[in-house]
C-alpha cells in the first residue's frame, strides 16, 4: 500500500508555518515512525506548490523542535521522540517570562519537596556517598567565604537522580538554568554560606536515616534560606542594608 501524498497548501501567509502543518499531518496519517525517511526536498516543493526555500523553513523549524533530523548527503527523517528540544526551550523562555525571581523559587521548591519521598525509596549508598562529596566541596568554599554555584546544582540534580526519572532530572536543571538566569545568582551575596552548607548536609542526613518528615522539613527550609538571600540583595541593590 502507498504512501498517502501531501497535501497543498491552502493559503498563503506564513507560507513556513503552513509547510510544518502539513508536514505534521503527513507524518501522522501515514503513521510514519522514527527514521522513517521524508521525500526530497525537490519533491516536497512541487506537492507542497510552494518554494524550496519555505520547505527548508519549514524543515528547520521541525528540527528545532525535534520532529524532524537532517543527514548530510541522505536526505531527512522523522526523529524519535524526545524530551530535549521542549525542556531546552522551556528553560530558554522562563528566564525572561518569569520576571520575578520568586515564581522560580516557588516552582523549584514544590517540584523538589514533593518528590523528595521517591528518593528516599530508591537512593542507595553510591548515591549518598557522592552527594556527601559534594557537601565537603561545599564546606570547604563555604569555610572560604566562597560561593559554590555548581556544586548546589550538581547537589540537587544528584539529589534525585536515583529516581531514573530523566523527565524529571532534565526539569531540576531546566529551573535551575531558570533561576540563575532570572536571579544572577552567581553575583547574589550570600552573608553565611556555611549555614547553606549546614541546610544541604541536613538533607542528606535526613535522607540518609530515611526519615520523609525531615528530609521535607529541611528541603523546605532551605527554600526559604534562599528567599532570605534575595531578599537581603534586593534591599542592598535599593540602597538600603540589613
Amino acid at each position: 500500500m502507498g504512501l498517502k501524498s501531501i497535501k497543498p497548501l491552502s493559503r498563503a501567509p506564513l507560507l513556513h508555518v503552513s509547510v510544518q502543518e502539513s508536514l505534521r499531518a503527513y507524518i501522522d496519517e501515514n503513521g510514519l515512525q522514527a527514521g522513517a525517511p521524508l521525500p526530497p526536498e525537490g519533491d516536497l516543493a512541487h506537492q507542497l506548490g510552494v518554494s524550496r526555500n519555505s520547505v527548508r523553513e519549514g524543515i528547520k523549524a521541525l528540527e528545532s523542535v525535534g520532529v524532524l533530523e537532517s543527514r548530510r548527503g541522505v536526505g531527512v527523517f522523522v526523529k524519535a521522540f524526545s524530551f530535549e528540544p521542549l525542556l531546552e526551550n522551556l528553560a530558554y523562555g522562563l528566564g525572561g517570562a518569569l520576571k520575578q525571581i520568586e515564581e522560580v523559587i516557588v516552582i523549584r521548591r514544590t517540584l523538589e519537596v514533593g518528590l523528595i519521598d521517591k528518593t528516599l525509596k530508591a537512593i542507595g549508598p553510591e548515591d549518598i556517598r557522592e552527594l556527601r562529596e559534594v557537601l565537603e566541596r561545599m564546606r570547604i568554599h563555604a569555610e572560604r567565604n566562597e560561593a559554590f554555584v555548581e556544586e548546589d546544582k550538581l547537589f540537587h540534580t544528584l539529589l534525585f537522580r536515583c529516581q531514573k526519572n530523566e523527565t524529571l532530572v532534565r526539569l531540576i536543571e531546566v529551573f535551575w538554568m531558570a533561576f540563575y538566569k532570572a536571579s544572577n545568582f552567581v553575583n547574589l551575596e550570600n552573608t553565611d554560606p556555611m549555614q547553606t552548607w549546614r541546610d544541604h548536609k541536613a538533607i542528606v542526613d535526613a535522607v540518609e536515616a530515611g526519615n520523609l518528615g525531615d528530609a521535607r522539613g529541611h528541603l523546605d527550609r532551605h527554600y526559604e534560606g534562599i528567599a532570605r538571600v534575595i531578599e537581603y540583595n534586593k534591599i542592598s541593590s535599593a540602597g538600603g542594608r540589613v
